[in-house]
């Protein structure tokens, strides 16, 4: 039975190996060349000027639902149209619902404003 498991325990072993053969590569063959704009801290482009803890717009965070919401439909979606054929109308209808709630949502987002930027 643990011979079935001999040629993943390998795999993982040369897996391993070669990440730290890597890193171990980089670190000893990289050049060292500090100076104050690669050790300075870098925030788009530009120094950092307000506390890191500020307090964000709730829009992103709206923004953030919005894609998690449609990446989750597409993730549904897609078993949902290989299988289309066998699950028929039954199928069907609950993914209608499904869109239907999501659709409903989003409206409701757009209607409120959310997505609108100043």
């Amino acid at each position: 039975m643990l011979e079935n498991y001999l040629p993943i325990l390998v795999f993982v072993a040369v897996g391993i190996a070669v990440g730290v053969v890597m890193i171990t590569l980089g670190f000893v063959l990289g050049t060292r060349r500090p100076n104050s704009e690669k050790l300075s801290p870098y925030e788009c482009g530009f120094e950092a000027f307000e506390d890191s803890r500020m307090k964000f717009d709730v829009r992103f965070y709206l923004v953030a639902i919005l894609f998690i919401i449609f990446d989750l439909e597409i993730a549904f979606l897609f078993p949902w149209a290989v299988v289309l054929d066998k699950i028929g109308m039954v199928g069907y209808l609950s993914m209608a619902l499904f869109l239907g709630i999501l659709v409903i949502g989003f409206i409701y987002e757009w209607k409120k404003g959310a997505l609108e930027w100043e």
